[in-house]
């Protein structure tokens, strides 16, 4: 079997951005790894979720590993960074942020993992880190130092196709089923995902969706029920999170790829857990 590692900011971003593939990749076989460089510490918290007095951050790392369970990673790390917060934010400059990281210290703790586990795939994000978040972007940096100081061949940068959702979000809004939930306004955020022209692969995911929604459920803390996640209806969901797009450093132009874990190699009823 092959080995996937997929870097993600903070808790959550993985369903999201790759749940579906990291479902994928376990159901073929292959080993899932889950790296996360924060604990999301500064998330904003989800009202009557947490117990008295107890840290957002513990619980996040909790929520994790339950999600990670649901999406079959082996293996979840945290690099012990902290939390930047948004950009802009007095956070950014907090000394142990992960914006404040040197970006070879950090991808050396990254390629520690990847060469411990061989890993043929990474996925990191894109270059604006899909949304413009300081972390986010710096999982883009410290995770292609990384492949370089590992060798890892394939590496993907996980985004949203800009295009597709600005034609979809235009349906969305005219849906009588989403009446009262609030969508994001794509349109007023340049920076949110990335032009299809770039984009090199689409990864059909719609087998995955339940184990995507579940894991993003059990990110209780961040995601409530009612939230756009969580609350559309099916069709809705399926049109805005079946496929996961991607853009392989060093490939295009075009869409060529619809499996990150394409002819690598399997094994027959392979032990996904850890």
């Amino acid at each position: 079997m092959a080995t996937l590692v997929t870097f993600h900011a903070h808790p959550d971003d993985e369903c999201i951005t790759c749940g579906g593939v990291m479902r994928m990749a376990a159901d073929q076989g292959h080993r899932v790894v889950l790296v996360v460089a924060t604990r999301g510490e500064l998330g904003e918290v989800t009202d009557g979720v947490l117990e008295p007095g107890e840290p957002l951050w513990r619980r996040r790392v909790a929520e994790t590993r339950a999600a990670a369970d649901l999406l079959g990673a082996a293996r979840v790390e945290f690099l012990g960074y902290t939390d930047s917060g948004m950009m802009g934010e007095p956070s950014n400059d907090e000394t142990g942020s992960f914006w404040q990281a040197d970006v070879d210290e950090a991808a050396q703790r990254l390629a520690d993992i990847l060469r411990e586990e061989d890993a043929e795939v990474l996925t990191v994000y894109d270059s604006h880190g899909g949304y413009g978040h300081p972390d986010h972007i710096q999982v883009h940096r410290v995770g292609l130092r990384a492949a370089e100081l590992a060798g890892t061949p394939r590496v993907y940068e996980a985004t949203q196709n800009r295009d597709q959702m600005l034609r979809g979000m235009a349906q969305l809004a005219e849906n009588p089923e989403l009446a009262g939930i609030e969508l994001p306004d794509v349109d007023a955020a340049p920076e949110f995902g990335s032009p299809e022209a770039v984009l090199t692969a689409a990864v059909d995911v719609t087998p995955y969706l339940d184990a995507k929604r579940a894991a993003m459920r059990a990110h209780a803390s961040q995601i409530a029920e009612q939230s756009f996640f969580l609350a559309m209806p099916d069709e809705a969901f399926a049109f805005t999170f079946g496929t996961e797009w991607f853009i392989r450093a060093g490939g295009g132009p075009g869409i060529t790829e619809t499996d990150l874990m394409a002819e690598l190699p399997v094994t027959t009823g392979a032990d996904t857990s850890g």
